[in-house]
């Protein structure tokens, strides 16, 4: 995170003809006894900005008789200590906004938030959630990853499975996408180069019970919406981030939430995202996920928002949106 800038301290400023015609007069009425005078002088700096100084001199009895004449040889400007702002505490931020947010009984989540302009980022939570479809924009990007190294571009028909599997969801899809880039080993070598450290693709054919975590999530959004640092090229990256903007209706919500709430008007709203959902056979409990990249005033945001324990979907979509907005209010002005 970029350091904060030093809050400098400002003091009383005193005039400089009036300031030398005090420092003379004492040296005159005090002679040869020695004195150490203390000024806070306020100067402008060579760029024309207020600084305080502090200055101090010890006057000894030969520099009395040499110096009288000229005052500014006795004040001297010293150097100035800034007193830096302290580091904001955005992960303590963020737990006091998401008190507010009310979560069903035996429902999880967690959440990972940066704001890309400043590099400030908050997580709460660590756990390990299943991911649903989330999972596709991951095994997009290890699919992109694999063609690069190969030197060449996505085939028609890989380009046709991606666009289905990122706007419509597509399961048939991702389970063809899956199998090129070699189900779960595929995927994990790739997370390795992304630095996703806590994401376990999941077993045969499941790819939606893909393991992982919101900060991991995060970092697999930097990749995506990043710059050159990112493993991906800009071309890949460009091209998921288009996908990821063209939703079809109906699954556009989520994050999205973020970015409607926190707008003044339209043009100041923008996102790109990925949901996941899916009801647990077992339980019948639902996994509701959202990541994506949130527009607001021209400030974007990544956030990344996994739950698990939801009672039904429509209550994990509103815990998810929630969770979402209380993210992003973390860096607002």
């Amino acid at each position: 995170m970029p350091p904060r800038r030093a809050r400098r301290l400002a003091r009383p400023a005193v005039r400089r003809p009036l300031l030398r015609a005090l420092l003379a007069a004492a040296l005159l009425v005090c002679g040869t006894a020695a004195g150490t005078l203390y000024v806070t002088a306020r100067a402008q700096d060579g760029r024309g900005a207020a600084v305080s100084s502090a200055a101090s001199s010890s006057v000894s009895p030969s520099a009395s008789a040499s110096t009288a004449p000229g005052a500014d040889a006795v004040a001297e400007e010293g150097s100035v200590e800034s007193v830096a702002a302290p580091e904001a505490d955005y992960d303590a931020r963020l737990s006091k906004a998401l008190v507010e947010v009310p979560v069903e009984d035996g429902a999880a989540f967690s959440v990972a938030v940066l704001d890309t302009e400043s590099g400030d980022g908050a997580v709460y939570g660590d756990g390990r959630f299943e991911t649903a479809s989330i999972v596709k924009v991951d095994i997009l990007a290890a699919l992109l990853l694999q063609a690069q190294d190969a030197g060449r571009r996505l085939t028609a028909r890989e380009k046709a499975y991606a666009a289905t599997m990122i706007r419509d969801s597509d399961n048939t899809a991702a389970t063809a996408l899956w199998k090129a880039i070699g189900e779960a080993k595929g995927l994990d070598a790739a997370n390795e180069r992304f630095g996703l450290t806590e994401t376990e693709g999941g077993d045969g054919l499941y790819w939606g019970l893909t393991r992982t975590t919101a900060a991991d999530q995060l970092l697999l959004l930097r990749q995506v919406f990043g710059g050159d640092e990112s493993e991906l090229s800009g071309a890949s990256r460009t091209y998921v981030r288009r996908l990821m903007g063209q939703i079809a209706a109906g699954q556009d919500w989520g994050v999205s939430a973020a970015a409607a709430d926190g707008s003044t008007d339209s043009s100041g709203v923008g996102f790109a995202l990925k949901n996941g959902w899916l009801p647990r056979t077992a339980t019948g409990l639902w996994v509701i996920n959202s990541v994506g990249s949130v527009t607001v005033d021209g400030r974007d945001r990544l956030v990344a928002v996994v739950s698990h324990g939801n009672t039904t979907k429509a209550k994990g979509i509103a815990l998810v949106e929630a969770v979402a907005r209380a993210g992003v209010s973390v860096f607002s002005p």
